[in-house]
């Protein structure tokens, strides 16, 4: 474990390894109640079903406890589209995650189909990595129509090495653009309102409204 960028700590040793399901598995209980590990870089470990179900136990539903903030995940072609799929649910759930790196999986378009709608979801994840995953133009005309017609936290998604037609990456990437474009002049917005307090023409005291980009709401009281 070492402190890692915004994250108190991650796990990036173990990147490379022949860890299998066998050694995830000793490792879980440690990993499970590890009250600052927040990012685990499980990438080319020869990984199979067993591990996707115990890395969905540290992605707990709704904030029931700390969980993972990234995971990697790149490589590892012995997990099935069965594994994919449960980890797309706990995806979906989880309230926490913010970055997902599945490069370099064979997932194909049925199992980007599964993490579109995990994504669309997700209230929190900002990066997908799907580069040289096997999709097609079904597969991004699919994530197009999520990004285009669906509000979610996403802000990057990672296409390349995939056999998708230039124009709809684009597509896809511009609207993304937008999307960013549009929280970042909300967080700048500020609404002023007066307090009615005494007499209608005192204005000695307001209200301010501020809305940040993850559309929350922040009243606070200041005295003009």
């Amino acid at each position: 474990l070492r402190h890692c960028g915004n994250f108190p700590f991650c796990l990036h040793s173990l990147h490379g390894s022949p860890l299998t399901d066998a050694g995830l598995a000793l490792l879980n209980p440690a990993l499970s109640i590890h009250p600052s590990l927040v990012a685990l870089d499980l990438g080319d470990c020869m990984l199979g079903d067993e591990g996707i179900n115990l890395i969905c136990g540290l992605l707990p539903p709704d904030g029931a406890k700390s969980g993972l903030k990234e995971l990697t995940l790149s490589a590892n072609p012995g997990i099935t589209s069965k594994g994919w799929g449960r980890l797309a649910i706990a995806v979906a759930h989880s309230s926490q995650l913010r970055v997902l790196n599945l490069d370099y999986n064979p997932l194909g378009d049925q199992v980007a189909g599964m993490l579109a709608v995990a994504v669309a979801s997700s209230r929190t994840l900002e990066v997908l990595d799907l580069e040289g995953t096997g999709l097609t133009n079904q597969s991004a005309q699919t994530l197009l129509d999520m990004v285009e017609n669906y509000p979610t936290a996403l802000r990057t998604l990672i296409l390349a090495e995939n056999n998708i037609s230039p124009e709809l990456q684009q597509q896809i990437s511009d609207l993304l653009s937008e999307g960013e474009e549009e929280e970042e002049t909300e967080a700048h917005e500020v609404t002023r309102s007066p307090v009615l307090s005494g007499s209608p023409n005192d204005s000695s005291s307001q209200m301010v409204l501020m809305t940040s980009g993850l559309g929350d709401s922040l009243l606070a009281e200041t005295e003009m």
